[in-house]
């Protein structure tokens, strides 16, 4: 059990830190966003083909770690290219308008052996809420993989297309690898 603990805080002070902390660099081509939105008659995959993080993490004090995640919202891609199309207009993305969506930590609190809940500001459509973003950590030779899966409300960023039609939650996956 210390073990498992003493892992778990070594990989999330490598997520989370001041400037003189460690960096930690994204495998892109291993990490992943995707979301499912769903409706009494079914659900679209989707996802962000873009992205990129800053992760630090400061070894002797990780509650002074920090994770700051930057999407490109233009990457959207969908189960279906005319949803796809649709999701990036007005009605919901409007990535023309909003080409990003941002999450910055601002704090971390330690849940478990090898879970952790990530607290911080997510900003999409020009509106930031705070989230809580539940994480499982793994660490290994090669690096570290933060794994988090939760729903969010789009209504809470004025995403309000649909409504009664479409969920207001959205179900988020997000692998993020980082190389050791």
């Amino acid at each position: 059990m210390f073990v498992r603990c003493f892992s778990l805080l070594v990989v999330l002070s490598w997520l989370v830190a001041p400037a003189f902390a460690q960096t930690l660099t994204l495998n892109k081509e291993k990490s992943k966003i995707d979301f499912v939105g769903k409706k009494p008659d079914g659900a679209h995959k989707g996802g962000f083909k873009e992205f990129k993080t800053e992760a630090k993490a400061d070894m002797d004090a990780p509650e002074k770690s920090a994770l700051k995640l930057e999407i490109d919202t233009t990457s959207l891609w969908s189960d279906d290219a005319k949803l796809t199309e649709h999701l990036k207009n007005p009605d919901f993305f409007d990535v023309r308008k909003y080409p990003k969506i941002t999450f910055e930590s601002t704090k971390i609190e330690v849940n478990g052996d090898e879970t952790a809940t990530l607290i911080g500001k997510l900003t999409m459509l020009d509106k930031t809420a705070e989230v809580k973003v539940p994480c499982k950590t793994s660490l290994s030779d090669s690096g570290i993989v933060l794994t988090a899966e939760f729903k969010l409300d789009r209504t809470k960023w004025g995403m309000s297309y649909g409504k009664g039609k479409i969920n207001d939650e959205v179900d988020i996956t997000a692998n993020l690898h980082f190389n050791r």
